[in-house]
């Protein structure tokens, strides 16, 4: 019985052994040639994804396992078979992940244009907007504001067309020769102060330079103007010589000036009108003349004497201004804006000196006249007289003048001051 099992198996045992031996010299032959390959690869230096052996090499030794697969587990043969037939190897190919990616745009696409359908019982309605009551608060605060500005313009207007300030400008620039510079400064104080009828201080200005160059021509001009557009009760023109001739009535005369101002400030500011007091020859005033006037230039004081004009007219300062002019005619004076500070760097301590009220006051100073203004004094007062204006004569007239000569240029030593004297004699 032995010996008859023996004798039967041995026949299937070399098979089973050559069947496993055959794969497993195959395997041992594709592992020595892959070896090989890779050598010869880094010899060569040849990319991986460039050689069509290592290819070959892959696909070999996934059949090999497959075959493997087959020996040991037949069962899982069919569905080996099946993703080795649909196996997919990388490549930079991205034709089909760029028609997946197109296609997933698309879906999302469509996701988002579906429209959202609402039962039909229901009523579609946007959500009601809440209103702020802060906005509405805002709009009505701008408008005031708009509203207040406009009503402060308008006023700026009325103050500026009641007192005809340009008709003003276009008389003085008209009747007042050889100080444009003056002129120009007088009306742009006048702009500002008489724009508004809420002030903080008066306005005090001062003419000073030597005599005949327009200082009190131009304080009459004032006067007249003033008087057409308000009535006379609100202009008053103080001369020193006229109204207290004799220091012994300096008492009564500080009285009397004490009176005037408070009296006409007080009916002014009744109807809402700006007094102006112009007051000549100030520097023959007393020291307490002067002491009266500076308690009336303070800010301190009750609203109505805030509300005033002082024009000071005096000679004080004019021979440093004439000096000052005649050292500087090369650089044209008083056309020049940081010449004109100079000269009130001179001029102003020595008035501040003569007294304090000074530093309450806008100093203006009056240049000397050109031989050319003089003649244009003669013209227009002989004009004035119903002469006929012979230029010859009225040169003939002019030339009997003094006058500085320096660098070329006539400046007459009293201005026009002789014109009226001069043309009374014809």
């Amino acid at each position: 019985m032995d010996g008859s099992q023996s004798s039967t198996e041995s026949p299937t045992a070399p098979k089973k052994i050559s069947l496993l031996s055959s794969p497993m010299r195959a395997v041992i032959r594709l592992r020595r040639k892959v070896q090989f390959l890779k050598k010869n690869r880094l010899h060569l230096n040849l990319p991986r994804e460039q050689s069509p052996e290592l290819v070959q090499t892959r696909l070999l030794q996934r059949q090999i396992s497959l075959t493997q697969t087959n020996l040991y587990n037949p069962s899982m043969s069919l569905f080996n078979q099946a993703t080795f037939a649909n196996s997919q190897y990388f490549t930079f190919d991205t034709s089909v992940d760029q028609s997946a990616l197109n296609k997933y745009k698309r879906k999302k696409s469509r996701r988002k244009s579906r429209v959202v359908l609402y039962p039909e019982s229901s009523k579609k309605y946007l959500p009601a907007e809440q209103k702020s009551k802060a906005k509405r608060c805002l709009l009505l605060l701008i408008g005031i504001i708009c509203f207040q500005i406009l009503n402060a313009i308008e006023n700026l207007d009325d103050n500026l067309q009641k007192y005809d300030l340009d008709g003003l400008e276009k008389t003085m620039h008209r009747e007042v020769f050889g100080q444009k510079v003056a002129v120009d400064r007088i009306m742009e104080l006048l702009n500002e102060y008489l724009a508004t009828h809420i002030h903080n201080k008066p306005l005090v200005i001062s003419f000073n330079g030597p005599p005949g160059v327009g200082k009190s021509h131009v304080g009459w001009l004032l006067a007249k103007h003033f008087r057409s557009v308000m009535d006379n009760d609100f202009v008053l023109q103080y001369f020193v010589m006229h109204h207290c001739p004799n220091k012994e009535a300096t008492p009564a005369c500080q009285l009397d000036l004490s009176e005037k101002i408070s009296e006409m400030v007080t009916r002014a500011e009744i109807e809402e009108k700006i007094p102006l007091f112009i007051l000549d020859e100030v520097e023959l005033m007393s020291p307490v003349l002067l002491d009266t006037l500076s308690r009336f230039f303070q800010p301190n004081q009750t609203n109505e004497f805030l509300n005033a004009i002082y024009i000071l007219i005096s000679n004080i300062g004019g021979n440093e201004i004439t000096t000052f002019v005649l050292q500087n005619v090369s650089t044209d004076l008083l056309h020049q804006q940081r010449k004109r500070e100079e000269l009130l760097y001179v001029i102003q301590p020595i008035l501040i000196h003569f007294h304090p009220l000074w530093k309450s006051a806008d100093i203006i100073p009056f240049g000397l006249l050109e031989k050319s203004h003089v003649i244009n004094c003669f013209l227009e007062e002989m004009m004035r007289e119903g002469l006929y204006p012979d230029q010859s004569h009225i040169e003939n007239l002019a030339s009997q003048l003094s006058y500085y000569t320096t660098a070329g240029r006539e400046y007459a030593i009293t201005g026009c001051k002789q014109v009226g004297a001069k043309v009374n004699l014809l």
